[in-house]
Order: structure tokens, then C-alpha cells, then sequence
């Protein structure tokens, strides 16, 4: 029960509505108690009446009233609850999932890199729904039915102490059997259920996602087959599930049943000492009602493994402490927006080498410098570093003489332009993804910047308003990357890192937007990251790595006239 903690909490901020929502469910439950109550003595005794002399004086009015009262009352009182607890809920699960995001966003990407997107899906929707079981199907229910159990203890003892102590000594043993019972028939296969549900939907979302790749390379039979396993092991849970919640129903019923005898044997003889009277039936009913306090709790429990599965995988984002933490208080630089990296060494794996190992580099203020080397050399970690996606091992970074680790995540955030290798089209229009970037910009800014990069065809109706779908469906690779090229010049920070930012684009493409780049390098520090050696003559300076280590560093002209890596690496062109 501990793994509930941290979502117990959150309930303090709706405690009006759901306390709210148990007593208008008290209040139905009573009403439902009082109708089939009031109803089986009012018959009893009307049929009595009837026969006697006492059908002269006998009043109907007052019991059909409550008949009455107690039925609006039971119609009204559900409605009630239904709206105000499943609002409470929703607000509550509303809650839940900021919360969630909240702690899921430091830890990108360094501790949830081992997550799956469709795992992290599956924990934002299923897990995050389980959520509502803590109230609706264990907190609201058990709190209902010790109160009713008081509520039809005391009716009953009113006439017959013996009876009423009886009646509510069964019940409350059927309320501290039943979830134990059925907390361990569930706790297995609940457990099952959830981890069944993320596998279902991790393989078919990696299905749809795939769909033409796998089909293109013929595996597309094998993923199917490991969807459709995915999903008979999820029927099959949920048959379980369906099955135990039967037998707790039944159970429930059958004990109902036999208590229902043993009050109409016990009473028989009369209630409170009289001879037999119409309040023998009053007994009968109050226990044959007594089900309806307790059909909420028959098969509740079994649905707390499954509570508590869920739980235990959200606390693996929300307990997980990010790899960065970045300072609360306002960034002190001197303005001037020079990068210095100072013996930097970074490895992905402690087991691996270096992905960059002992780097010192200086970028003065408004200077324009090319990273170059192989794929895999290093360049892109780098870039990783310098963004604090991760932090150095070893060494420091510094940007305007500040360490970075000094700096405010906004603040740096503002501070930084980036064109990277992978550009993220979020489900939305054309223009909420340009705004990310530039959040004020007008719809004639988008524009233009959209004609500059050459997507002016965009601009064609339905324009910014177009839905680029989910990663972008609508675009080509190549479209993607002139939208994450546009993102980055509005944004306009003092900084610019761009890697790889041409790839993928055809021969006159490339040179248009290396001359938009042009135009927007004045002032600003650039690095330019690129595996093609491409525009780097106009660069102020170039940094040839290879392995994670700095090999060469100097302009175009002095690597050239050096004749050593960088040379060979322009002959081999």
C-alpha cells in the first residue's frame, strides 16, 4: 500500500467533492435501504390490516409517502453522487497526469531512454486511469458499507436487539472476508493484466507505426503474430478477471441468501418479544437490502493488484531522480555568448569508450566554427553536452564565463537555437508547431519564414492550418527538416548549433538554406556540425574529431596548408 502513497496526497485538493460523493452514495443507499424496508411492512401490514377490524383505522397515507419520498429520493440521490464523485475523479486524474508530466520532464532523456514512447503511453493513459479504483472501487465502497452497516444495525435494534446485533455481526464479517478473499484470488492475474495491457499496446502501436517498413522488408506477418499473442494473453486476463468478479458476485448472493433464512428463521417467533407481526417482514427486507451495501465490495478488491501494478510503474518515472537538475534562480552572465569547453569526457556506458574524451575548446563570442568527422566521431554528443541533455563526467562547459550547470533551464533554453538531426512534429497544425519556437510571431512571420526555407506550397490553403498529424504524416523528410530550420531562426537566440541541418535535402535546397543561415549568423555564436564537408571555408574556425578526441583545429586555409587529416579527408572528396 505504500506504492498509493504519492497519489493518496493528491486527494487533499478534491477532498470536498469526493467526501461529497460518499454521502450523497450514503444517502442513496439509505434511501434504497428505507424503500424495499418500508415497502415489505407496508404490505405485510396492509395485508394484516385488511383482514382485521384495524382497516378502519389503519394509515396509508404516511408509509406510501415514504414509499414515495424514499423512491425520488434514491432516483435523485444516485444521479447526484454519479456527477459528483466522477467529476471529483476527473479533476483528480487530471491532476494526476500533470503531476506526472511534471516529474517525467527532467528525466528526458537520461532516465527514461530505456522507455519505449508507447510504454510511456501506456503509464500516461492505462496506468494513470487505474488510478480511479482507489476510490470508486476501494476507498468509496468500504467507507459506504461499514456506515450502512451501522445505519441497518441500528434500524433493526431498534426493534429487536438480538436480531440487529446478529444481522450486523454477518455483515461486517462479509465486508473483512470478502477483500482478502478476493485481494489474493486477483492479485496474481491483475498483476498479469497490466503488464498484458502495456505489451498489447507497445506491439500495436510499434504494428501501426511500422506498417510499411515491415511490409517492405517482409516482417510484417511476425509483428501481427506477436500482436495477436499479445492480445490473447490480454483477453485471457481479463476472462479471469471477469470469472472472479462472477464468483464473487455469486458467493455474495448464495451468503445473502442463507442470512436472509437465518433472520426469517430467527424471527419467525416474533421481533422484540410480541407475537408475529408485520414487523417480521421489516427484518426479512432490511436483510434481503443489506445486498446493496455489499454488491460495491464483491468483487472490489480484486481490482487492487491491478491499482497497485500501475502504481509501481508510474513510480518508476515519479521516485526516479533526473540525471540533470538545473537552478531555480536567474542566470548571471556577462552577455557575451562565447562557448568554452574545458577537458570534457563523456561516455553513454561506463562499460563503453569515450563518446567524447577530454575535449577543450574555446568559441569566442559571435564566432562561426565548423565540428567535423565521421558518424559516430562524437559530434552530436556534443551538441547533447552543450544543451545539458546529459551532464560531463568530467571537465566543464561554460557559456558567456557562466558554468552551465549555473545556468537557469529558461535562460538557457532562450539562449540557444538548434537545428537537430531528428526534428519533432508534434499531432497539431502548421502554425502551433512553428510557434513553439517563436510563440508571438504573426501569421505574415510564419509565412515568411516558410517561403524562405522553400515551403511556400505549405502556405496553400488550408495554410497554417493545415494538421500535420501525428510526427508529422503529412511531410516528407525533407519538409520536416526546413520546418525545424524555420523553428530555429525564429526563435533567433544568441546562440546557434546546427547539425547535420542539410541532410536529407537535395543539391538546391542546400544551398538555399545554407545561404538563409548566411544571413542569419551576424552576431551570433555558431556551431556547425557536419560530416560533409560543405561551407566550411567560410567558417572563422574548424575542429576536426575523430573517436571523441580533437584532432586538428584551425580555418579552412591552415588545415589545408597542415596537409594532415582534415587535408586527406578533402582529397578522398
Amino acid at each position: 500500500m505504500r506504492d498509493l502513497l504519492p497519489y493518496l496526497k493528491l486527494y487533499k485538493k478534491h477532498w470536498f467533492g469526493l467526501s461529497l460523493g460518499m454521502i450523497l452514495a450514503f444517502l442513496t443507499l439509505c434511501c434504497s435501504i428505507g424503500l424495499l424496508t418500508i415497502s415489505g411492512w407496508f404490505l405485510s401490514a396492509a395485508a394484516v390490516a385488511g383482514l382485521t377490524i384495524a382497516k378502519e383505522t389503519f394509515n396509508f397515507m404516511l408509509p406510501s409517502g415514504f414509499v414515495r419520498g424514499f423512491a425520488i429520493g434514491r432516483t435523485a440521490g444516485r444521479w447526484g453522487e454519479r456527477v459528483v464523485s466522477h467529476n471529483a475523479t476527473f479533476k483528480l486524474l487530471t491532476d494526476l497526469r500533470i503531476f506526472f508530466f511534471e516529474k517525467l520532464t527532467p528525466l528526458i532523456p537520461g532516465r527514461i531512454s530505456n522507455l519505449r514512447n508507447a510504454d510511456l503511453l501506456n503509464r500516461v493513459v492505462a496506468d494513470i486511469d487505474a488510478m480511479d479504483h482507489i476510490y470508486l472501487r476501494l476507498i468509496s465502497p468500504i467507507t459506504i458499507a461499514i456506515c450502512g452497516i451501522a445505519g441497518i444495525t441500528f434500524l433493526v435494534t431498534r426493534f429487536d436487539m438480538h436480531l440487529g446485533l446478529i444481522l450486523g455481526a454477518i455483515l461486517l464479517c462479509i465486508v473483512l472476508v470478502w477483500p482478502v478473499l478476493f485481494y489474493k484470488l486477483g492479485k496474481r492475474n491483475g498483476a498479469e493484466l497490466t503488464q498484458n495491457k502495456a505489451d498489447f499496446r507497445i506491439t500495436t502501436l510499434d504494428w501501426i507505426e511500422g506498417f510499411s517498413e515491415l511490409t517492405i522488408f517482409g516482417a510484417e506477418s511476425r509483428y501481427r503474430q506477436a500482436m495477436d499473442s499479445a492480445q490473447a494473453r490480454l483477453i485471457n486476463n481479463q476472462r479471469i478477471n471477469a470469472h472472479i468478479s462472477g464468483l464473487a458476485m455469486a458467493l455474495l448472493m448464495l451468503a445473502n441468501g442463507w442470512t436472509l433464512v437465518l433472520m426469517l428463521w430467527l424471527s419467525a417467533d416474533g421481533v422484540g418479544g410480541n407475537a408475529p407481526d408485520p414487523l417480521i417482514a421489516l427484518v426479512v427486507f432490511a436483510t434481503m437490502a443489506s445486498v446493496e451495501l455489499l454488491m460495491p465490495i464483491a468483487g472490489a478488491f480484486q481490482y487492487l493488484s491491478q491499482t497497485l501494478s500501475s502504481a509501481r510503474r508510474l513510480n518508476d518515472v515519479i521516485l526516479a531522480e533526473p540525471e540533470v537538475r538545473f537552478p531555480t534562480e536567474a542566470t548571471q552572465h556577462s552577455g557575451q555568448f562565447a562557448i568554452e569547453f574545458d577537458n570534457v569526457s563523456y561516455a553513454y556506458n561506463s562499460e563503453q569508450r569515450k563518446a567524447v574524451e577530454e575535449v577543450s575548446l574555446s568559441i569566442p563570442a559571435g564566432h562561426k566554427v565548423a565540428i567535423v568527422g565521421q558518424t559516430g566521431s562524437g559530434k552530436s554528443t556534443l551538441i547533447q553536452l552543450l544543451t545539458r541533455y546529459w551532464d560531463t563526467q568530467a571537465g566543464e562547459i561554460r557559456i558567456a564565463g557562466t558554468p552551465l550547470k549555473s545556468w537557469n533551464e529558461s535562460d538557457l533554453r532562450a539562449a540557444i537555437s538548434v537545428v537537430s538531426q531528428r526534428v519533432d512534429i508534434l499531432n497539431g497544425t502548421l502554425r502551433d508547431n512553428l510557434l513553439l519556437a517563436k510563440d508571438d510571431a504573426t501569421d505574415a512571420e510564419l509565412a515568411t519564414m516558410l517561403t524562405q526555407v522553400g515551403l511556400e506550397k505549405l502556405l496553400e490553403a488550408p495554410g497554417l492550418d493545415a494538421w500535420l498529424g501525428d510526427g508529422g504524416r503529412q511531410l516528407s523528410g525533407g519538409e520536416k527538416r526546413r520546418i525545424g530550420i524555420a523553428r530555429a531562426l525564429l526563435h533567433q537566440g544568441p546562440i546557434l548549433l546546427l547539425d547535420e541541418p542539410t541532410e536529407g535535402l537535395d543539391k538546391q535546397t542546400e544551398q538555399q538554406i545554407l545561404a538563409l543561415f548566411r544571413q542569419h549568423f551576424a552576431g551570433k555564436t555558431v556551431v556547425f556540425i557536419t560530416h560533409r564537408l560543405v561551407e566550411l571555408e567560410t567558417m572563422d574556425s574548424i575542429c576536426l574529431i575523430e573517436q571523441g578526441q580533437l584532432v586538428e583545429h584551425g580555418s579552412h586555409t591552415e588545415l589545408l596548408a597542415k596537409q594532415g587529416r582534415y587535408y586527406q579527408l578533402n582529397q578522398t572528396l
